[in-house]
């Protein structure tokens, strides 16, 4: 089984609701991962979704706890000082931003076989993890959780 790193934009999506489309794709994926038991995601996705949930999305905090909480169900994957160097790697070698490169660099030590993420670009390799975009119209979860 193909383990799945999930990217924040899938977390906000799935709470958007004005995006009732994405937000429909994006909690029939996170659904199935939990499932499967084959995704995992990191502390900087967490951070980061806490923060649009709140601020943008205008959560209110105790609906945000309830997610993270939620999602704690998923392999959570805590940063080292090694994966904030091999951030830096990343960055430069593949001419991404940090915060991208952080969210390589924990996929890549969670083992992860793709990352499932709107933000980078489909079908381009990095650090030998597949990026798959969720949204894609030919995206077929089944296809990677089996």
């Amino acid at each position: 089984m193909r383990q799945c790193f999930i990217d924040t934009n899938l977390l906000v999506y799935a709470n958007d609701q004005r995006e009732i489309d994405k937000q429909s794709r994006a909690i029939e994926v996170i659904q199935q991962l939990m499932r499967a038991q084959n995704g995992m995601l990191s502390i900087q996705v967490l951070q980061e979704y806490a923060n649009v949930a709140i601020k943008k999305l205008r959560q209110e905090s105790a609906v945000v706890l309830r997610q993270l909480k939620l999602l704690e169900s998923l392999r959570v994957i805590s940063p080292n000082p090694a994966m904030v160097r091999r951030s830096i790697e990343i960055c430069v070698s593949y001419q991404v931003g940090f915060w991208n490169a952080g969210i390589i660099a924990a996929a890549e030590s969670g083992d992860a076989d793709l990352i499932l993420s709107e933000d980078l670009n489909a079908g381009q390799f990095y650090a030998g993890i597949e990026i798959i975009n969720p949204f894609s119209n030919d995206f077929d979860l089944t296809l990677y959780i089996s």
